[in-house]
């Protein structure tokens, strides 16, 4: 298989973001027609931001996972589309072949029509990383119900929250996971989530770790069960085959939720078709992926990251995908380079947090690991570092392979500024230039382009995005004003990403950070709002304030300011009361990394809290923290200084 969309020099990347962005319509028309098709397109683009409203491929008939699998069974259908790595490397590998997936997501798929689902229905996914998530996720597809993929790191109320916003009526779990020395009881949780929940309608759980759960008749079925009788009705005499639901290009594909500025997590929608198309072709583009190679994208399928570049950028190009149960640092921080040395991965796409976290171990856990099938590396969930990119760079690429820096977001749907693998040229810490397609523009606050360099010869503003490129966010579920307001209201006629990035003379970007109220915890986006709404439900708590600050391995760490009414006993108790209490509510991946108990917190006359000042101090910065005169009570701040931890 070739991909006749692949650009392969600096000349034809040239031409293809020319072409893309003074013919839109041809160029994917052209690039779109390598995908399987029940009906063509009648137009190929219609949008405005201001409703805002988007339709790629209008009129077009489709099945991602027609595209995903039965267009490579002929050819590939013995090929591996799945390798998965268990968590106890002692653990059978599984290969999971294209016929197999095939067969299983048929099944699967029978298996949801036998409960009830319904194309449009919204299924919610709650496991760890099996390939029977992957099953999930795919059968989903296949019967047009909308998928939504549930992190297992979150807690029961984050879970409850998504159901009700949802209006999920169905939902795929497993008894338990899997996640280095630690078994995660998801069905139990799962439970908890459900206590007064009257819409879910089935809960089908898979076996993993044998964990004792609770089976409520009527409600909780067995997913061996469930498979083993579907078995039966999808095969017939060796042939195995369950249509797959035409749907329309713009039909909801799956609802990923992520934090907001708000303490309400947003539903983020994704199309069929255009998901598709962007999902594939980035995949091919960026990692420069050869038919044959073995891609190994270490991200939870809980995050977009794994939707993407896991599941359907890859399947779709008829790729080989590894896909890893467990954690870097697990049995030992040698756990990447093993799996790499296995399978003679050639492209490793992991988190700039994880490759800090294994710098700290030396270079005693790559010893012994032979890496030389890697081809190519990248990054994503944030900028990495220099010091970061080197080490990588040196130590695990051998200065063989092009890392590429990628960045994107859960409303992007895939990569949208990266330098192409060995193609386009790499700057340490830069995402570099945008892919075909993709317009950016950096504006300041009044959304005017910024055209005056800074003193180092870049321009610096707010990053936000011309023109649509396929795989844009459709709407916020069940709110499209929130849609509206938090991408396309703050500039007009403009997509804002809520990051800020400098651009140099040659059109390279490099991102800085988020620049509205939004963490990125290790890759992971976190609404301050969220954290704080979690902290301010512990008794005792008056209120809080939560910024973010440099941290050595997770990029930002959280830190919290938190007025206290009366502390019983120690102070670290309380701390650990509170992250007790952020962790029941959002899940463990909220908690602050630092809390510290303040009288007050620097407000304005208004009542307006001057988080500006709060990142300062946190920050380390406690001499320039700009005009405190309009502060209610100024000898607040001497205080918050006095007190840093």
């Amino acid at each position: 298989m070739s991909y006749p969309y692949q650009i392969r020099s600096m000349e034809e990347y040239e031409k293809a973001y020319k072409d893309s962005i003074s013919h839109p319509d041809k160029f994917w028309s052209s690039v779109a027609e390598h995908f399987r098709w029940k009906k063509k397109w009648n137009r190929v683009l219609e949008w405005n931001f201001k409703e805002p409203r988007v339709r790629w491929f209008d009129g077009a008939k489709l099945n991602i996972t027609e595209n995903c699998i039965d267009r490579h069974l002929e050819k590939l259908g013995d090929k591996p589309a799945i390798i998965w790595e268990p968590n106890n490397p002692e653990e059978r590998v599984r290969v999971v072949t294209y016929n197999r997936l095939h067969k299983r997501v048929c099944q699967f798929a029978q298996v949801l029509k036998n409960n009830g689902v319904k194309k449009g229905d919204r299924v919610c996914i709650y496991m760890g990383m099996v390939p029977e998530l992957a099953y999930a996720i795919l059968g989903c597809a296949r019967i047009g119900a909308i998928h939504s993929v549930i992190f297992g790191g979150f807690s029961a109320q984050s879970i409850a929250d998504r159901l009700y916003d949802a209006e999920a009526e169905y939902i795929v779990t497993s008894d338990g996971a899997y996640r280095g020395g630690k078994d995660i009881p998801l069905k139990s949780v799962i439970d908890d989530a459900l206590i007064g929940n009257r819409t879910v309608k089935k809960v089908i759980v898979y076996t993993r770790t044998r964990t004792p759960v609770s089976m409520l008749k009527g409600r909780d079925v067995w997913w061996e069960d469930e498979m083993e009788y579907a078995e039966t009705q999808v095969e017939k005499e060796g042939i195995v085959s369950f249509p797959a639901e035409e749907m329309d290009a713009e039909d909801p594909l799956f609802i990923l939720y992520t934090s907001g500025s708000t303490g309400k997590p947003k539903g983020v929608v994704h199309s069929s078709a255009g998901y598709m198309v962007w999902t594939t072709y980035s995949f091919v583009n960026v990692f420069q992926y050869n038919p044959g190679d073995i891609h190994f994208c270490t991200a939870d399928i809980g995050w977009i990251t794994g939707h993407s570049y896991i599941i359907y950028g890859p399947l779709s190009a008829g790729a080989t995908s590894v896909m890893f149960e467990g954690i870097p640092t697990w049995p030992d921080a040698g756990r990447f380079w093993d799996i790499v040395d296995k399978h003679k991965v050639n492209i490793l796409y992991t988190a700039p947090t994880a490759i800090r976290s294994l710098m700290g171990f030396g270079l005693g856990p790559l010893k012994g690991k032979d890496l030389s099938s890697l081809k190519i590396l990248g990054t994503v969930g944030e900028p990495i570092n220099e010091e970061a990119w080197h080490w990588y760079d040196e130590n695990v690429g051998k200065k063989k392979c092009p890392v590429v820096d990628t960045w994107w977001q859960t409303e992007t749907g895939g990569i949208l500024i990266s330098n192409l693998a060995g193609v386009t040229p790499a700057r340490p810490s830069w995402a570099t230039l945008p892919m075909p397609g993709v317009q950016p523009v950096l504006v300041d606050e009044n959304g005017k382009e910024v055209t005056q360099k800074d003193e180092h010869g870049l321009l610096n503003g707010n990053l936000c995005i011309k023109a649509p490129w396929p795989s844009i966010i459709r709407t916020t579920y069940g709110d499209h004003d929130r849609c509206r307001q938090n991408y396309f209201a703050a500039y007009p006629n403009l997509y804002f990403t809520g990051d800020g990035a400098w651009k140099d003379d040659k059109g390279n970007f490099r991102i800085t950070g988020r620049v509205d109220d939004v963490l990125n915890v290790s890759g992971h986006r976190i609404g301050t709002a969220e954290v704080e709404n979690a902290i301010n439900m512990h008794t005792g708590v008056v209120e809080s304030a939560v910024v973010g600050y440099p941290h050595d391995v997770k990029g930002q760490g959280i830190y919290a300011y938190v007025v206290y009414g009366h502390i019983h006993g120690d102070e670290e108790m309380t701390r650990r009361d509170i992250l007790q209490t952020v962790t029941r509510v959002i899940g463990a991946i909220a908690k602050p990394d630092k809390i510290q108990f303040v009288k007050g917190l620097p407000k304005t006359r208004s009542g307006k809290i001057m988080r500006r000042i709060l990142r300062k101090i946190a920050e380390g910065e406690t001499s320039n923290l700009g005009d405190t005169t309009a502060l209610l009570d100024p000898g607040v701040v001497e205080e918050i200084k006095q007190g840093k931890l």
